[in-house]
């Protein structure tokens, strides 16, 4: 039987490393597309909320409020829990976990502004809301007012969130605080 004859280990060298690298490079493609699309895990550390002018923060309407809104939200198909708070930590707001930003409510702010008699107010479960958007083309948040209760609430989430939220502060809110006129001047 003829001896086989090796080829030289520089051209073995020269064969292995481009199918060695094609390799890498369709494993890396595989795992940067399984990940695509998917979201970052929400932010759990505590959120420094800055403090704003809030005069009712501290009463009994935002304590019985903030008291009905201990636990996670609905979004979507699944929760945002609840995120904590940096010290200090201002009267009157709850945040929840979101991905990229968080929720955040907060009770007891002042009239806002934007609100005027010809503003569109949505009902949601029975209470009256002024959206407001970041005013970009492609908002990324959304506040929302309650307009009709003792005191305002707002909340702001992420645009991608859903309703989920929405839904569930307005829910608390009906439950807790007693219906009011809007004032729109």
């Amino acid at each position: 039987m003829p001896a086989t004859r090796r080829p030289p280990l520089p051209m073995l060298i020269a064969i292995a490393l481009p199918v060695l690298l094609a390799i890498v490079v369709a494993g890396i493609g595989v795992t940067a597309r399984s990940s695509e699309g998917a979201p970052p895990p929400p932010d759990l550390t505590p959120l420094a909320t800055p403090p704003v002018e809030a005069p009712q923060a501290a009463g009994p309407q935002c304590d019985a409020v903030l008291a009905n809104l201990e636990g996670a939200l609905p979004s979507g198909g699944s929760t945002l829990p609840v995120r904590p708070l940096a010290e200090p930590a201002p009267p009157g707001v709850r945040a929840w976990a979101a991905s990229p930003r968080p929720v955040v409510l907060r009770c007891g702010l002042p009239r806002p502004t934007e609100l005027a008699p010809s503003s569109s107010l949505l009902e949601i479960n029975g209470v009256r809301w002024l959206e407001l958007d970041d005013g970009v083309p492609n908002p990324v948040v959304v506040t929302y007012v309650a307009v009709d209760r003792p005191v305002y609430v707002v909340l702001t989430t992420p645009t991608d969130v859903g309703s989920g939220p929405l839904q569930t502060v307005s829910d608390v809110l009906r439950d807790t605080l007693p219906a009011t006129d809007v004032a729109v001047r």
